[in-house]
Formats: C-alpha cells, sequence, structure tokens
C-alpha cells in the first residue's frame, strides 16, 4: 500500500510517452520528487508493463547493444532479463538515480537455475539496494507468463536477496563479507563477520574511474578468485576476455593512428631541414638552433619507436600497415642519422671550411 498512489500515477502514463526512455524518465521527473518514489515509478513501469518473452527464455546475448534491445523491447512490451535490466538501469539513470545492470546465476526453490540472469542494483540515498524487475514481473506457469507485481524484488537488502541472486562478480554482491559460489550452492549465505572485511563502497568508487577494460580485467579477477564452479561463469569469464581483447585492440589502433600522424609531423620536420640544408644552411642560424633542428626528427622518430615497440595486437587486416609504418620509420632514422653526422662535422669545423661542405643538394 506504501507505493499505491505511485504506482496509479504511472499506470495513468499516456502511451504516447512509452517508446523511449526519455519521455518515460520525464514523465517520472515531473511527477516525482524523491529518489524513493522515482525508482518504485521506474520498478513499476518496467515489471507491469513488459511481458516475458517466452520464446526467446534461453537467450542471453551478451553482445547485442543495450540500445537496440531497449528499442526492441519498447516496440514490442516483450523481453528476457537483461531487457527488463537495461530498461530499468536506463530510465534510473536518466531521473538521476545511479542504478546499475547486474550480471549473475539464481537458485529457485533451492535448486541452481542453468541459464544465466541480470538484474539490477540502484544507491537510493547512501545504500545500494537491488531490483529485479524481471522476478518482480511476475511468474511462468504452464509455459505461459502470468503478469503478478511481486514487491520482494523492490529495493531489496543485499544480505536478503544473495540467498537467490549471486553476481558474477562479487563486488555486485554489495556486502562487506563476500558470499563465494561454493557457499551459494551449499546455502550457506549467512553473513559471516569473521571473513575478511570487503569495502564495495571503494571499491565501485574506484571501479568507476578505470577504462571499460581496466573495468573488466578486475571484474574478471574478482570473477575468478569468487570459485568458477559451473559453465556459466566460465562462459562470463570467456566473454569478458574477448572484450577485453576487443578493447585492447581497439587502443592499439587508436595508438598506431597516432604513431602514423606522428611519423608524419617527423617526416616534415626532416624534410624542413633537407630543405635548409640544400640552400646551405642559408639564412645563416646559431649553432644551436641548427642542432636543434635536426634534433626534432630524431625526438619524434626515437617516440615512434618507443610506441611502435609498446603496441598491442592491431589484428591480421592492419598488419601489412604496421610493417609498412616499421620499414619507413627505420629507413627515416638511419637518414636522420646521416644528416646527424653531417650536422656535427660541420659544427666542427672553421667558417670558410664548411662552406666548402655543400656540393649536391640531398634528396629524401
Amino acid at each position: 500500500m506504501e507505493y499505491l498512489s505511485i504506482d496509479k500515477k504511472m499506470a495513468e502514463i499516456p502511451n504516447r510517452l512509452t517508446f523511449s526512455t526519455n519521455s518515460i524518465a520525464n514523465y517520472i521527473a515531473s511527477n516525482f520528487k524523491t529518489d524513493d518514489e522515482k525508482i518504485r515509478a521506474v520498478f513499476y513501469w518496467t515489471a507491469s508493463t513488459i511481458s516475458y518473452d517466452i520464446d526467446n527464455i534461453h537467450v542471453f546475448n551478451y553482445t547485442d547493444t543495450f540500445e537496440n534491445r531497449i528499442k526492441n523491447t519498447l516496440k514490442t512490451r516483450k523481453g528476457v532479463c537483461s531487457d527488463y535490466a537495461e530498461i530499468f538501469k536506463e530510465i534510473a539513470n536518466k531521473v538521476g538515480v545511479n542504478a546499475v545492470v547486474i550480471n549473475g546465476y539464481t537458485k529457485y526453490n533451492d535448486k541452481i537455475l542453468t541459464a544465466p540472469h541480470a538484474w539490477c542494483g540502484a544507491k537510493i540515498g547512501n545504500k545500494w539496494c537491488v531490483f529485479d524487475p524481471t522476478w518482480g514481473a511476475g511468474y511462468i506457469s504452464k509455459g505461459v507468463f502470468v503478469k503478478s507485481i511481486d514487491n520482494y524484488y523492490f529495493k531489496t537488502d543485499p544480505s536478503k536477496i544473495i540467498s537467490s541472486h549471486i553476481p558474477f562478480d562479487y563486488m555486485w554482491q554489495f556486502l562487506n563479507y563476500i558470499i563465494t559460489n561454493k557457499e551459494f550452492y551449499n546455502g550457506q549465505t549467512q553473513i559471516n563477520s569473521l571473513k575478511n572485511r570487503f569495502d564495495f563502497d571503494s571499491e565501485i568508487s574506484r571501479y568507476n574511474t578505470l577504462s571499460d577494460s581496466e573495468q573488466l580485467i578486475s571484474s574478471s579477477e574478482r570473477i575468478k578468485k569468487n570459485g568458477v564452479v559451473n559453465s556459466m561463469i566460465f562462459d562470463r569469464l570467456s566473454y569478458e576476455k574477448k572484450k577485453i581483447e576487443y578493447y585492447n585492440q581497439v587502443k592499439s589502433l587508436d595508438d598506431f593512428k597516432k604513431i602514423v600522424n606522428l611519423y608524419k609531423e617527423g617526416i616534415n620536420k626532416l624534410n624542413k631541414f633537407i630543405e635548409y640544408r640544400n640552400k646551405q644552411f642559408r639564412p645563416i642560424q646559431s649553432d644551436e638552433e641548427l642542432k636543434k633542428m635536426i634534433f626534432y626528427p630524431i625526438d619524434i622518430f626515437n617516440n615512434c619507436q618507443l610506441l611502435l615497440d609498446n603496441l598491442g595486437s592491431v589484428g591480421e587486416k592492419n598488419l601489412a600497415n604496421l610493417n609498412s609504418i616499421k620499414k619507413s620509420l627505420n629507413g627515416s632514422m638511419q637518414l636522420t642519422h646521416e644528416h646527424e653526422k653531417f650536422v656535427y662535422k660541420y659544427l666542427s669545423k672553421s667558417k670558410p671550411i664548411r662552406e666548402t661542405m655543400f656540393r649536391t643538394n640531398v634528396r629524401y
């Protein structure tokens, strides 16, 4: 009864506003003030509007974008757990509530379910709570989805829901004393303060400062640490490994583009030096300025080489380009060092002898 007025207001949302998370969020923001009211509105709308997609009950597509899932679910009003979770998170974040999607697996009637599951966490005030808009939306009976709001899965205490929902990454248990996968299997989910204390709030704060690939690496480490006891955990680790490789390759390609641009800058500096040398170092500059002119491309090419030495995989499609830049860089560095030798020889001579050192133009 506590949220009856909120539920009623959300049931009155005009249908035309229910096909984008922006319009749903705007409606909620216009009608409710507190985070508690807003998160109830998000939960009720998601759980009461979306029906479980029985035909795709065993589908858990890690690779499809959340934008596509949200778009299709809002259009068809049907989805699986990941769709419920993404919509819940998206609307919650847009009304100013910090929410995340949690991936893991579950237990029902003391039996481990064999399909992975997705639910949500949201920080209300200073406390993280758990929300499962899928299980909160209803249940399946004789192959048919029956809509029935179950408020147990609304703003559930993490220490209670851990008996049925365990995240792959234990950081999202929101517990100071971690429940292992083995303990979850054995029903040993009571909080044990004799364990080492885990400051999940600090870990989440640190996690949010990491890059996408760093987040996946830290998550994978925690997943492995909590025990790989079934194929769902193994599959999750495999997925995260592939995604880490993807992010690393994207970063390597970005780094490679920077190397190419840096190399072009070095070539421009070298060409300017060659042009100046062909003019017999006219107009005359100080010896120090002359040194700087040849040092610029040398420094740039050395930096390119250092970056290439530390470059990750760029993929087979880009190997030819990578080998080409390596070969070009090697030739450019050799040529630049020849010019460097000339500069030092030139600077070691007296002015009359310097003028005799220019015989032919130099080409690059």
